[in-house]
């Protein structure tokens, strides 16, 4: 059969899930097996579908709406946030540029036909880190508010509104005057609130998501000739502190997950990669590296520390699907020939699926690098990445959130001071501390606090780790064991395979919190359910 002849959405959506479920099975992120398909289908000949690139840009839409939704106004007023970029930006675009000229002298390959304007536009293209790529590994791991997390959003924010200023010089389109009219949203502001503390927990909430990200976000941004992702990214920004954001966001991570794989898709389908392609590509490929170790540079020296300052830095070694609108802009001028887009496709892509594995294990490889990474941390550090200090606490309870609070509310009840809790979203903590609760900034997945545990501390003698991602509850167990911690150990598992994994990792208990919520019910409820039966009783005849 002519693959050109088969149907374009119900082949690819079979194909991603192919590929993504072997991706999965061989311990790499599905959306390696979701890029591996578009490229697969675009050398079988299959034509784009424009259907596709529609789904493709409303999972951007909803993916910087959830972002913004997460975004405090202090995370870019943050030096390391909005200096580092520039500096970085400023820095990449010159070397890259320098050496793209350099090769475009020696006449290699496609570098041949570069221009100074072209060398300078897609040096300026790869200057950029892959907003979906971060978000996903950051969401995969529940790491979106800790410091490397938010420390890397910001980063890819500013690098966006570059991008934006870029867009609109080269395109020499000026916005409609109707623009400054968009101010008056921050007037909507209560009556979004309002709305939103109205519409109940149904179908309704990720219904009102949608409307406020599509419609009132992406939707008046291109009215009046703004680009509709930033719009969206706005309104997510101006409801963050509601205090329903956080379930708006959940409720549509299904959609926008659904959607993104549309957006790998189609940067596959973008062209067909010849063996020229490919190896330019892979030249542009390796100096990825160099990208991500000026990141960490750069962190250090705003006063991360090396693990911080690692973990933002894997996060963020990647190219970003914006170098394609921005090559497309430079294409449209003149500056750039159209095999620099497929170029810039393929070397997105090959970031993607390289970036994945490091991104898997960034543990790990802190553990093994640490010695030598805390060369180039500074002696003062940055005032939400100190070191810990447990003090004479003796049950410690790690991750913070609702399952981790009530544990800690019961600990802290019978046991008294003695009870810490230990939160790596620096957000939460300062409400926890404002509540009332002994809470600190940290991260259980941190091998630097371990060695600090086993080497000062010997009070500890329970912990507790109730953090969302069970990777680092994985890595947590394997940390302590391999202490000199000889308490008690238990942890907390979404799934009864992952409860598992963590008693065969050393942990001494694991429970499974849905079916373990049940039992927790009834417990709770015991002695009024043996009242009310002992009373029927005497009334019986």
């Amino acid at each position: 059969m002519d693959a050109t002849a088969l149907p374009t959405v119900p082949i690819s959506i079979a194909l991603a899930f192919a590929l993504g479920f072997i991706a999965r099975l061989l311990g790499l992120p599905p959306l390696a097996g979701f890029l591996l398909a578009g490229f697969t289908l675009s050398a079988l000949g299959v034509a784009p579908d424009p259907a596709i690139k529609e789904i493709a840009d409303a999972g951007i839409v909803l993916l910087l709406f959830t972002i913004g939704l997460k975004l405090k106004v202090g995370t870019f007023a943050r030096p390391e946030v909005w200096a580092g970029t520039s500096i970085h930006t400023f820095v990449t675009t010159a070397g890259l540029t320098g050496v793209l000229l350099l090769l475009a002298n020696a006449e290699v390959g496609l570098f041949a036909d570069l221009g100074w304007q072209g060398a300078l536009m897609l040096a300026f293209a790869l200057s950029f880190s892959s907003t979906v790529f971060t978000v996903k590994v950051l969401e995969g791991r529940g790491e979106m508010g800790t410091l490397h997390g938010r420390s890397a959003i910001g980063i890819l924010i500013i690098q966006d509104i570059f991008a934006v200023i870029f867009l609109t010089a080269a395109t020499a389109k000026i916005p409609s005057p109707w623009a400054f009219a968009l101010f008056g949203l921050i007037f909507l502001k209560p009556v979004l609130g309002r709305l939103l503390d109205r519409v109940g927990h149904g179908e309704l909430v990720p219904l009102f998501g949608l409307f406020a990200a599509v419609v009132l976000g992406a939707g008046t941004f291109e009215l009046v000739g703004l680009k509709p992702d930033l719009g969206a990214l706005v309104l997510g920004a101006m409801m963050a502190s509601h205090k329903r954001a956080t379930e708006v966001a959940n409720s549509i991570f299904g959609f926008k997950e659904i959607l993104l794989v549309a957006f790998f898709l189609d940067i596959g389908l973008s062209g067909t990669p010849t063996l020229s392609h490919l190896a330019v590509a892979m030249v542009l490929v390796v100096l990825v590296p160099a990208k991500s170790a000026l990141f960490f540079a750069l962190l250090t020296r705003f006063k991360l520390r090396a693990r911080s300052a690692l973990l933002a830095s894997l996060n963020l070694a990647t190219y970003s699907e914006f170098g394609l609108i921005v090559s497309a802009v430079a294409v449209s001028n003149g500056w750039l020939n159209n095999d620099w887009m497929v170029v810039i496709a393929i070397a997105l892509s090959i970031s993607y699926l390289l970036s994945a594995p490091t991104n898997a294990v960034p543990y790990k490889i802190y553990a093994r690098l640490h010695k030598i990474l805390l060369k180039f941390e500074r002696t003062e550090h940055h005032p939400n990445d100190q070191p810990l200090v447990l003090g004479n606490a003796t049950i410690a309870v790690f991750g913070m959130g609702r399952v981790g609070t009530g544990a800690y509310d019961y600990l802290r009840e019978r046991y008294g001071s003695v009870v810490i809790g230990i939160e790596s979203n620096a957000e939460k903590v300062r409400k926890h501390q404002e509540e009332g609760r002994h809470v600190i900034l940290g991260d259980a997945a941190d091998s630097d606090f371990w060695e600090r545990v086993n080497r000062v501390s010997r009070n500890l003698k329970v912990v507790l780790l109730a953090m969302p991602e069970h990777r680092a509850n994985i890595y947590a167990v394997q940390q302590i064991k391999s202490g000199e911690f000889n308490g008690f150990l238990a942890a907390l598992a979404k799934f009864p395979d992952h409860a598992e994994s963590l008693r065969a990792a050393g942990a001494d208990a694991a429970f499974n919190m849905y079916a373990e919520a049940g039992v927790g019910l009834a417990a709770s409820v015991d002695e009024d359910i043996s009242a009310l039966m002992s009373l029927e009783q005497t009334k019986a005849p």
